[in-house]
């Protein structure tokens, strides 16, 4: 039986309208999910830099749970370091904050190509019963070769040593850049130091091997092949390791424990 062109229109036309509602209605049902399955994401690399969880490690929620309570995120003005206890931690939504011009500033010209500046960021701390710091975790992003890498870095009491790191987002290559979530690579950091003895960032994936962090604290191996996201790694730990990213906050904590 042959339709008209009007009836051929209107039919797909009401497909496509019901189609949209259907997947509009999805979508709302499902973002208190998506929203809670994101924070878990968030936590479960959050604890893997802070060395609480091994990569590969299987744990259910309540586990999981459980081990980020000796976790404290706190949001903090990334300008002069101090805390902003006006700022709920766990409503904060930090890479949001860094696109809306109300709540960031745009970023001096800098090698991991950072646009835009939160005006406060989200840092995780763990401390002792009597409130002394043992560990801070920190938001770190950056360009790599095709896209921006999205990790945190651990750092231990002395606010120098390095405790653990982790990419929990991008899209480098498969076998070159996206080694960075190798965990022999990432097994490479802990015990490396941060910054050199004049207090200047100085951690730096090289070409080729490093030696052992005793021996050569400032480097690590770089990413076979994948020059261009090695360079960004150092580029983007340098970046938020200084003055423009938590320098602040790092002189505040360094302070505190003196």
């Amino acid at each position: 039986m042959q339709r008209s062109a009007a009836y051929v229109i209107a039919f797909s036309l009401a497909v496509s309208v019901v189609c949209a509602v259907v997947v509009s209605g999805a979508a709302v049902a499902l973002k208190d999910a998506q929203e809670a399955n994101l924070n878990a994401y968030r936590q479960r690399n959050v604890l893997i830099a802070a060395g609480l969880l091994q990569p590969g490690e299987s744990i259910d929620a309540a586990e999981q749970q459980r081990r980020f309570e000796q976790i404290h995120p706190v949001v903090i003005d990334l300008a002069t370091g101090e805390e902003a206890p006006e700022i709920d931690a766990a409503g904060f939504d930090q890479r949001k904050a860094s696109t809306d011009p109300s709540t960031s500033r745009p970023a001096p010209p800098n090698r991991a190509q950072v646009r835009r500046l939160p005006k406060h960021a989200l840092v995780y701390e763990v401390r002792d019963e009597q409130g002394r710091l043992k560990m801070v975790i920190l938001p770190i992003e950056g360009k790599g070769l095709w896209s921006t890498l999205y990790g945190f870095l651990a750092l231990d009491a002395d606010v120098r040593t390095i405790r653990g790191i982790t990419f929990y987002e991008h899209r480098e290559t498969p076998g070159l850049g996206g080694e960075v979530d190798n965990p022999r690579w990432k097994a490479l950091w802990p015990g490396r130091k941060a910054f050199d003895e004049q207090g200047r960032p100085a951690i730096a994936v090289i070409k080729g091997q490093a030696g052992p962090p005793a021996e050569d604290p400032y480097h690590v191996d770089g990413l076979s092949g994948a020059t261009m996201t090695s360079r960004g790694v150092t580029n983007l730990v340098q970046f938020w390791l200084g003055e423009e990213g938590f320098g602040p906050y790092l002189e505040r904590l360094r302070k505190e424990a003196s």
